[in-house]
């Protein structure tokens, strides 16, 4: 029997990131989709737990596919329109305290593909316990302007929304009917 080594006890080097989507879903106001993260672990700072729908790309699974499928999951939205990819893989790096303990412990952080969206259909198509309650990712949720989505996320992804909030900002601006 082979013993499988405790993530804990590597070095951050040594673990990989966790190659995963996200997603900005903008409205027809050029509003951002932001949830509220359920807490995870005790001491989770609870002014920080903002964040779009972001998810792992399944075996053999499309990034585009991926972003469709976590939308979905994480919000119930169906009905979108595809406005841009993000060409780079942007990171982000766990600190150290959460090395072991966030990514079940696996992940020294993400590498992830972003999406731009617009979001096609009505606030009541919106539902973040389509998932069984223990498994909903988000207890709230809001639209909120494209400056402040930097500033609601927990620290150590800020860089990765900055990165994306100034290169899809274009799309947030209201549809002209």
């Amino acid at each position: 029997m082979t013993l499988q080594p405790n993530p804990s006890s590597l070095s951050r080097d040594a673990l990989p990131f966790r190659t995963c989507v996200g997603i900005m879903l903008l409205n027809r106001d050029g509003l951002v989709w932001v949830g509220r993260r359920r807490p995870k672990w005790a001491g989770e700072n609870q002014a920080h737990i903002w964040q779009m729908p972001q998810g792992g790309i399944e075996k053999f699974e499309a990034p585009r596919i991926a972003a469709i499928r976590e939308l979905r999951e994480e919000t119930g939205v169906t009905h979108v329109e595809l406005l841009a990819e993000h060409p780079d893989w942007l990171s982000y790096e766990l600190p150290s305290n959460l090395l072991g303990i966030a990514l079940k412990g696996r992940y020294r952080g993400q590498r992830q593909k972003w999406f731009a969206m617009r979001f096609l259909g009505n606030d009541s198509d919106i539902n973040i316990l389509a998932k069984a309650e223990t498994k909903a990712e988000f207890d709230m949720w809001r639209w909120a302007p494209i400056e402040t989505i930097s500033e609601l996320v927990v620290p150590f992804k800020r860089v990765v929304y900055e990165r994306v909030t100034s290169d899809f900002a274009r799309f947030a601006r209201p549809e002209t009917a």
